[in-house]
């Protein structure tokens, strides 16, 4: 996904049952791929690695290493 200008990634803090912003913006970048998620889109994060996931297979990917 292209970012367009003015749009920043947000900073979130990952729970169980959803997450809170700390910082507003647009995204938030995939731990494994390096792609930009939108927060609209973000369903898959680990609470513990405070990490966001962009697919369910990248998620287990990064669960299995």
């Amino acid at each position: 996904m292209l970012m367009k200008s003015g749009e920043r990634p947000a900073e979130l803090i990952y729970g169980p049952n959803g997450f809170r912003v700390m910082r507003p913006g647009t995204h938030v970048i995939c731990a494994v791929t390096g792609e930009a998620i939108p927060l609209e889109a973000l369903r898959y994060w680990s609470v513990e690695r405070q990490e966001a996931y962009a697919s369910p297979e990248v998620a287990t990917r990064r669960h299995l290493k």
